[in-house]
């Protein structure tokens, strides 16, 4: 599958959902110029093929929760079937096997600091040939969550995005959620498009109800819209997670400068020796040393830097569709 494959109204239909996962098509056809029938054709085409998929996610610090960024070091012979019962969890996003084929990197969230202890400290070490656990918290986010690097593939105009853009209020303190929203939540996570009746359906609650509520976990920034799509649409095929020092004093500065790199999918300050994150995606690797050799050989007071190449994503921002494979071992 490559890049010639799809066409400019396919990779405008990825960042329109970015924007608006849940606008209706008469809407993005409407501002994208086609019909209503066009929208909903390429939409099921892509969907149906498995090249996107539109995921309703909730944000960390809306909800107060501690953000984790694992490093899972495995005998050569375990790393797969670790990373398949990492990726298994309700507790994990973003499960990778890094280069060398001996080491995982992943994300996990805790309702609190103390909580977190149930993977990273007592589970994950005690697993049969894991022979090493780091975990980091993100201090601050650069870039990432609702952003999403499509928003940066310049595919809509201003006027275009304007057009379609949801706006969010600052929230006002930790959001509350009962059964009925985490229910809710659940069937959007898995499909961010799910229709009011499939809601209504899951909630037990009136297709009025979950379109009132639906509304304000956007407005305050609790539910948000990813897409997730197969990179090769748009003419990427490396991704790498890039772990670097940089002095306090130019950490600030630094993490800004990357957020703004079009290479640049995620970016956080971390506690640990390398104290800025992010993961950039590239169109080979030719392109990815052009870019450390450039820009990030640039940033301001970077003392040090790790570069480790993905070789296979096992699992994005949503939950696991995929059925475990039998002989896969799962995390106690």
């Amino acid at each position: 599958m490559n890049s010639d494959a799809f066409d400019e109204l396919d990779r405008q239909l990825v960042q329109a959902l970015q924007l608006d996962g849940r606008a209706p098509f008469s809407r993005i056809a409407d501002v994208l110029g086609v019909s209503d029938q066009t929208v909903a054709r390429r939409y099921t085409r892509l969907r149906t093929a498995g090249t996107i998929r539109v995921l309703g996610l909730t944000d960390p610090a809306a909800l107060g929760e501690v953000v984790w960024l694992l490093r899972v070091q495995c005998t050569p012979d375990a790393a797969v079937s670790v990373a398949e019962a990492m990726a298994r969890r309700s507790d994990t996003s973003w499960v990778s096997l890094m280069s060398g084929g001996t080491e995982i990197s992943g994300i996990t969230r805790a309702a609190s600091g103390e909580d977190s202890d149930a993977l990273l400290l007592r589970k994950l070490p005690s697993t049969p040939r894991v022979v090493g656990v780091a975990a980091h918290c993100v201090l601050h986010e650069y870039f990432g969550g609702p952003q999403g690097l499509v928003s940066k593939s310049g595919m809509l105009t201003p006027r275009q995005i304007e057009r379609l853009i949801v706006p969010v209020r600052p929230p006002d303190g930790r959001a509350r959620l009962d059964d009925g929203d985490r229910q809710l939540l659940a069937v959007l996570a898995r499909d961010g498009r799910a229709g009011l009746g499939e809601l209504a359906a899951a909630t037990g609650w009136s297709q009025s109800t979950v379109r009132r509520r639906l509304a304000e976990l956007r407005s305050d920034g609790t539910l948000y819209f990813d897409v997730d799509y197969h990179h090769r649409m748009f003419g990427h095929g490396s991704t790498a997670v890039l772990w670097l020092s940089v002095l306090p004093a130019h950490l600030a500065a630094a993490g800004q400068a990357v957020a703004e790199h079009p290479e640049a999918a995620f970016v956080c300050a971390t506690t640990g020796p390398h104290n800025l994150l992010a993961v950039v995606v590239c169109r080979d690797v030719r392109h990815l040393y052009e870019y450390l050799t450039t820009r990030v050989a640039a940033l301001p007071g970077v003392r040090g830097m790790e570069t480790s190449p993905t070789i296979r994503r096992v699992k994005g921002a949503g939950p696991l569709l995929l059925p475990p494979r039998g002989a896969a071992r799962r995390v106690p």
